[in-house]
């Protein structure tokens, strides 16, 4: 969604769609279809809709609007159709957001079976998080000068890129099967500070004999720019929230609520978050610090 809210796009299995507030189409761009082995371009959902398993159950890209609005990032299939014969590969493009043209584009060098765009504040710069399952979590950190698309390769391929701080100095991850959050700052990508698990007490309802670490839910965040909110998702119990001071890496303390809430937060950047209710996974809840 643009910042604006004019302008809405999507990632589909075969073409990205650009829509107006009317849901109008404004521009379509088709690619190489997302089917494990279809090597085809498609012009409609009909064409394949239920023929087979690679189908059914695709891999999937992901797009996302710069700040401002003048530019989506889609991370697609190729070749394109207007490419010719060219082998599969996976690429970062940036498009005009008015009408669609590919501005620049590049290889990230990935095998997704999904990816999401982490958007930060400077609408020259953009954050992908690649899933591979078992393979790891590529991350991919992509500027855009006005001409040309350069993509950096960050870490080793081991930690989820959830979140980009509000002024866009750093960025917060998670290790592969939820471990550790680490903040990690801008532009190199270096770890500044890992949150180790010792500093979350055992789980109230857990036994005094079993020692596990926690898992961390993947949907965190800053809360501010010195703040993330974060989840621990434990075999006893509900998940619990921490605040994690983001210039040292501490944990200031457990959230407690006075009602009980949905399992991952979704920070705001603004000093507040967001739960659902757990009851009603469609009751909204705005929360700050008190």
């Amino acid at each position: 969604m643009s910042p604006t809210l004019d302008l809405a796009v999507f990632s589909g299995q075969h073409a990205l769609h650009a829509v107006d507030a009317a849901g109008a189409l404004r521009w379509r761009v088709r690619h190489a279809c997302w089917g494990s082995s279809c090597l085809s371009w498609h012009d409609s959902y009909e064409e394949y809709a239920g023929i087979d398993h690679g189908h059914r159950h695709p891999d999937h890209g992901s797009c996302g609007i710069s700040a401002d609005g003048s530019t989506v990032w889609a991370h697609v299939r190729t070749p394109l159709p207007h490419d010719g014969e060219s082998a599969l590969d996976e690429e970062w493009l940036v498009f005009d957001a008015g009408d669609g043209r590919i501005l620049g584009r590049a290889s990230t060098d990935t095998g997704a079976a999904g990816s999401q765009h982490v958007p930060h504040p400077d609408p020259g710069q953009m954050g992908l998080r690649v899933g591979e399952g078992q393979d790891g979590s590529p991350l991919r950190w992509g500027r855009w000068d006005g001409t040309r698309i350069t993509v950096t390769r960050i870490s080793d391929d081991d930690r989820c890129l959830v979140d980009v701080s509000p002024c866009g100095t750093r960025f917060l991850t998670i290790a592969h099967w939820g471990r550790q959050p680490a903040i990690h700052r801008l532009p190199d990508g270096a770890v500044t500070h890992e949150v180790a698990d010792h500093q979350i007490p055992p789980h109230p309802q857990a036994p005094s004999d079993v020692e596990e670490e926690p898992f961390w839910g993947y949907q965190c965040g800053f809360v501010d720019e010195h703040t993330v909110i974060a989840s621990t998702i434990e075999g006893h119990g509900q998940p619990r929230h921490w605040l994690i001071d983001t210039t040292r890496g501490d944990v200031l303390g457990q959230v407690e609520y006075p009602i009980p809430v949905s399992e991952d937060p979704m920070a705001l950047g603004d000093g507040t978050w967001l739960t659902c209710g757990e009851e009603d996974p469609f009751q909204l809840l705005l929360w700050c610090r008190s």
